[in-house]
């Protein structure tokens, strides 16, 4: 698991700002672990380390639980020297084991001890310290765990972490077996215990220290265990022995859970791993959360900092991964419908019928400073919840579900036509009410995500281009669930009729005939097109807003090496002045952005496009142990020869861990019509015959196989 951090506030309403949340060039940091540093993960909770299992006091290390960090220090020592990682990797995505050993130190040679770590994220923090000694004589050593305790905000990790060593109460035990600290503020209030299974000799501060006399070949052993608060949080956790845990031997329920989604193999390993791994990292992502008094079971959107539930990377997520099964996209509809705004609320940008953006469980929010209880500064979110319905109902014909969720869509409706076209000129626009707000609320939700090609920042309120074409798409697969199972004909052949419009006037206002004709990224809050280049293009064909006759000029611009790195389409043209390999929305090559334009492409029948990204976004995945990390650097395949991360991409992350599955779909060219699967395969020679079992899709269970441009649909037994 990977590396990260990220930014802050709006002053001046007219103008962008930096994100306090998700989006920003994420720079401003404590002092990073490294690129090799490990991370434990499970629901909510992640124990993110050094390669050496410590976290030293003052990084963005430490055990995060609900977005609150229960230990900011964790150190281990022998006779006051820091450890030698000889290994270190995590096993699952909830455990890990560190091999250390030593330099020479005061009175002990080197490589004469070896310390194994074995920890894994349960319903609790579990670590195991084994201590064996190779020396033919016996030796005297000192073990010290030191251990820090900061009730740190996520939000303050990310950034500054305000002081709170004086409101931080001690009560370790007498004997040794436990450190205790607590922390209240208000209504929020925070407990850290380390219960150890062999009481320490002695505790120094917050040190725990034990004096060990080894004879030759000995072993030794303690056990540590940190609780987490009862209640919402981890999904299922794993439990046992922490060497039952490590060894694959203790019940693991996520396991369960991915054994009931669709299983692919492939002539190609590659594409398999890949697919497998995505598989198993949204189950690892997975929590259970309570929002406003609903209980929450949805994937979080990335390691580190987005452990929690965001609107559009959990619908993004789900429609990417519908192929391998229904519950996640029925989960998101269910959990996010009760989660719609019924009132405005300038603070968090709530509006009626909007769909949420982000929730967060820390002090900074719990207290008020912060407004994500939850926040609702997205434009985007309401028509990709819109669009999950349609597609989820094309994929089950669940009219029951459909029809309880009717008022719900509805209220998503009258947010686009009421309150997200602000101005009533027929786009929807956006620009934060809050003090706190996102300045940028689509998907490029960095301060500079939206520019002009000279570099210009546009003042709001917004219309990005994405936006017009998923508010098309969403009005056209409504009217068709009001013709179908919503039975309301005549709203539906109104909603027709605004697509249409919407269609003529985009076309008209958007497409710029320069530069071999393009889309641009926005209308500015003076209505004038801002005119770079970037790969919001490919979610116009997603949607399918672009006329046949100008799909050839997107597709150009797409696959121009300006726009396609080797790897995938860079979010901003290399044409473009502020264009940076390393900018967040400014050339990087986004994995799940990617899988919007190859459905895209699909979409429009450009097979060999389509193709070319999922086979570089496949190239990309195995370099990183067959996980697409959030984003990749912009830079040229063919001058650096292998893929870069962005510096501080989340990895895992649900939208890029659903992307090999959007890549397949698109591939297999799988879709369901009027109660059955239909294939239209075009399959890279490179990937050989693809086979999928356990397909679900109105109810019943169907195998999938398709070589080339030649495949078959069966159903399966239940």
């Amino acid at each position: 698991m990977a590396v990260v951090r990220a930014t802050p506030t709006n002053p001046n309403p007219g103008l962008l700002a930096e994100a306090p949340g998700e989006g920003g060039d994420q720079r401003a940091m404590p002092p990073e672990l490294g690129h090799d540093a490990l991370a434990v993960l499970s629901g909510p909770t992640f124990m993110y380390s050094n390669p050496s299992g410590d976290v030293p006091p003052g990084s963005i290390g430490g055990l995060v639980h609900l977005d609150t960090r229960l230990l900011s220090g964790w150190t281990v020592t022998l006779n006051g020297g820091e450890l030698l990682v000889l290994r270190a990797a995590t096993i699952d995505h909830y455990s890990a084991q560190y091999v250390l050993t030593h330099p020479e130190l005061p009175g002990l040679p080197p490589d004469s001890l070896s310390l194994r770590r074995l920890r894994y994220v349960g319903d609790g923090f579990y670590e195991r310290l084994e201590l064996a000694s190779f020396r033919p004589e016996p030796v005297r050593v000192e073990l010290r765990l030191a251990v820090a305790v900061d009730f740190a905000d996520l939000f303050e990790v990310k950034s500054v972490v305000r002081d709170r060593s004086a409101e931080i109460a001690r009560n370790h035990a007498a004997d040794g077996s436990e450190l205790c600290f607590s922390y209240h503020h208000g209504d929020f209030s925070a407990q850290t215990r380390v219960c150890c299974s062999v009481p320490a000799d002695r505790i120094e501060g917050d040190d725990l220290v034990w004096e060990l006399d080894l004879q030759p070949r000995q072993e030794w052993k303690v056990d540590l265990h940190v609780p987490l608060p009862s209640g919402f949080g981890v999904v299922e956790a794993v439990r046992g022995d922490i060497a039952d845990v490590i060894h694959r031997r203790a019940d693991d329920p996520r396991r369960r859970w991915t054994s009931d989604r669709a299983v692919l193999s492939s002539d190609n390993e590659a594409l398999e791993r890949t697919v497998a791994r995505s598989r198993d990292d949204i189950a690892a992502l997975r929590l259970d959360l309570e929002v406003k008094g609903q209980r929450i079971l949805l994937p979080g959107a990335g390691l580190p900092w987005f452990l929690t539930v965001f609107g559009r990377d959990t619908l993004i997520t789900a429609y990417q991964t519908l192929v391998a099964g229904p519950s996640l996209a029925k989960g998101a509809l269910l959990a996010l419908a009760r989660l719609q705004g019924d009132a405005c609320d300038d603070f968090t940008d709530e509006e009626p019928g909007k769909i949420m953006h982000e929730v967060r469980s820390g002090e900074l929010t719990r207290t008020g400073a912060k407004p994500y209880a939850p926040n609702y500064g997205t434009a985007d979110a309401t028509q990709l919840w819109l669009i999950l319905l349609s597609e989820y109902w094309r994929w089950t014909h669940d009219h029951e579900t459909v029809r309880h969720l009717r008022d719900n869509a509805l209220a998503a409706l009258r947010w686009i036509d009421d309150y997200g076209d602000r101005d009533g000129d027929g786009y929807v626009e956006y620009a934060t009410r809050s003090r706190e707000g996102l300045g940028n609320q689509c998907w490029r939700d960095s301060p500079d995500g939206i520019c002009f090609a000279d570099g210009r920042i546009p003042v709001l309120p917004l219309a990005t281009c994405d936006l017009q074409g998923y508010t098309y798409d969403a009005k056209l697969r409504l009217a068709e669930l009001l013709d179908g199972p919503l039975d309301s004909p005549v709203l539906a052949r109104r909603l027709r009729d605004e697509a249409g419009t919407l269609y003529e006037r985009f076309n008209r206002d958007f497409w710029i005939e320069e530069r071999g004709g393009y889309y641009a990224v926005a209308l500015d809050g003076d209505k004038n097109p801002v005119d770079a280049k970037t790969s919001n293009m490919g979610h116009l064909l997603w949607s399918g807003i672009v006329p046949p006759e100008r799909a050839d000029a997107v597709v150009r611009q797409l696959m121009s090496p300006d726009m396609f790195s080797g790897w995938g389409i860079r979010t901003l043209s290399r044409e473009e002045r502020l264009y940076n390999a390393l900018g967040y929305h400014l050339g990087t090559v986004w994995p799940h952005d990617n899988s919007i334009a190859v459905l895209g492409l699909a979409r429009y029948g450009y097979r060999a496009e389509a193709n070319r990204i999922s086979l570089a976004m496949l190239d990309a995945a195995k370099q990183f142990g067959h996980r697409l990390p959030e984003a990749l650097s912009g830079y040229p395949r063919e001058r650096l020869l292998f893929a870069v991360p962005y510096p501080t991409a989340c990895s895992p992350q649900a939208w890029a861990a659903g992307t090999p599955l959007a890549l397949v779909r698109a591939m297999l060219g799988v879709n369901p019509v009027e109660g059955r699967l239909m294939l239209d395969p075009d399959i890279p020679e490179e990937l050989g015959r693809i086979t999928a079992e356990r397909v679900r899709a109105f109810g019943r269970l169907w195998a999938v196989e398709a070589v080339r441009t030649s495949g078959h649909v069966r159903l399966q037994p239940s």
